[in-house]
């Protein structure tokens, strides 16, 4: 995971917003990252009007439809945390993860997510210690 997650990707204590600004957020940081081309945001912003990227815990992954897979120049994550949650279609979110994979490296990432955040107090209080080390050594799998 270390190679796919880079510090400045992760943007802590932001203020809540529109679920489609930080989708967007999220693309950009992407996008900035060289993960992505700009067109993968709009993919992104398709799936979650598709079917809701929030996965419960308080953690959505927006990430592009398969039609924008051409977009993905390297796998990458962005993350983004938000003390104050974001109304995700109605469910509250705290942690948002932008995904761009190839090939099927979405699959292990998401185990990777889930498995590192079991419960909504995890990601509480990982986003509550607002501490972007503790974010990506818990995603990275990294040791302090």
């Amino acid at each position: 995971m270390a190679n796919i997650i880079e510090r400045e990707n992760i943007l802590l204590n932001l203020a809540p917003e529109p679920r489609e600004d930080a989708i967007r957020r999220c693309g950009e940081q992407l996008v900035k990252a060289g993960c992505v081309k700009p067109a993968y945001i709009g993919g992104m912003l398709e799936r979650d009007r598709s079917f809701t990227t929030a996965i419960g815990n308080f953690i959505a992954i927006p990430h592009g439809e398969k039609a924008y897979k051409d977009n993905i120049l390297r796998t990458g994550l962005s993350v983004l945390s938000y003390p104050e949650p974001v109304d995700w279609d109605g469910q509250p979110v705290h942690l948002v993860i932008g995904i761009a994979a190839q090939g099927d490296e979405h699959l292990s990432i998401l185990e990777n997510i889930v498995d590192k955040l079991e419960s909504g107090d995890d990601v509480l209080a990982l986003v509550r210690a607002g501490d972007r080390e503790a974010v990506y050594r818990l995603l990275t799998g990294e040791e302090a």
